[in-house]
């Protein structure tokens, strides 16, 4: 999926100071309600959700992936590897996301009520990520090396909010518990076991969990329409990946491109999208 599957191999912060750690920072909630957006239309379609993620209880899922979110930073942080709070490419992704986050609620309404949190991890790896519940993560080689636009960033982050409000990882995990009793995680679903040990496994599954391609498609048009009704150029998203086209080729498979695969067909379903989302963003920019 869009997560990284080892959080301890952070490489050095690349921030102002290359010498020294980035400073501890305090937590940073967005207020997701105090900009709510008025119920609109969609106009990508992507059709209705699995009714196979009611199988995983939304606020258990929410509760583990906060705990997990903690272990990263506190991580990060040990490395000096994560942004503080006055780091311009923070405030840059901070600024953005405030952007965002009043239209995520049409896909979702528990998104009215999460903490949404956005953080800035330095590492060289191209990745970018979004766990249950509103929680962001993007690394600093995604944006160094892409040498992302403002209106790509808000892709980026749009699709990776897609994940969550569509609730992708609870699919996933509803599905894997269907098909694999190794992880004893139906039982615990039943009430059959502790509840510290589902949130473990809860846990432990989000660092490997993987996005099918329809999970992907979905993302990429959600997150396309989020980014445009907030004023983002939704033609950033057709550049976008052929940025990404362009690192894959070159560097090898970076993180984010192992679990987000390029090509011409992806293109070609964004650029048949654009137009459906285009008089969003005209609307936006004049309003």
């Amino acid at each position: 999926m869009c997560w990284i599957c080892d959080f301890k191999t952070l490489d050095a912060p690349h921030g102002p100071s290359a010498h020294a750690p980035w400073a501890p920072r305090r937590a940073f909630l967005l207020a997701a309600g105090a900009a709510a957006a008025s119920p609109v239309l969609a106009q990508v379609d992507v059709g209705k959700s699995s009714a196979m993620r009611q199988r995983v209880p939304a606020a258990s899922l929410e509760n583990s992936a906060t705990k997990q979110y903690a272990q990263v930073l506190a991580e990060a942080r040990a490395k000096g590897a994560l942004a503080p709070d006055n780091y311009p490419q923070l405030q840059r992704l901070r600024a953005i996301a405030a952007r965002l986050i009043p239209y995520a609620g049409q896909w979702n309404p528990r998104a009215k009520d999460w903490k949404w949190e956005v953080n800035l991890i330095g590492n060289k790896q191209i990745n970018a990520w979004c766990m249950p519940g509103g929680k962001i993560a993007f690394y600093t080689g995604i944006l160094d090396q892409l040498k992302l636009t403002d209106d790509e960033v808000a892709m980026v982050m749009g699709h990776e909010m897609a994940h969550a409000l569509r609730e992708h990882a609870r699919e996933r995990m509803a599905k894997n518990t269907a098909t694999d009793l190794g992880l004893r995680l139906g039982a615990q679903l039943l009430g059959l076991g502790q509840a510290g040990d589902l949130a473990a496994n809860v846990g432990t599954q989000l660092l490997t969990l993987k996005y099918s391609r329809d999970d992907e498609t979905e993302a990429d048009l959600v997150g396309l329409e989020i980014a445009a009704r907030a004023g983002y150029n939704p033609q950033a998203s057709v550049a976008l990946w052929k940025k990404m086209a362009a690192a894959n080729g070159s560097n090898g498979p970076p993180g984010f491109l192992s679990t987000h695969p390029t090509g011409p067909e992806r293109i070609k379903q964004l650029e048949a999208n654009v137009p459906k989302v285009q008089g969003l963003y005209e609307q936006a920019r004049n309003s």
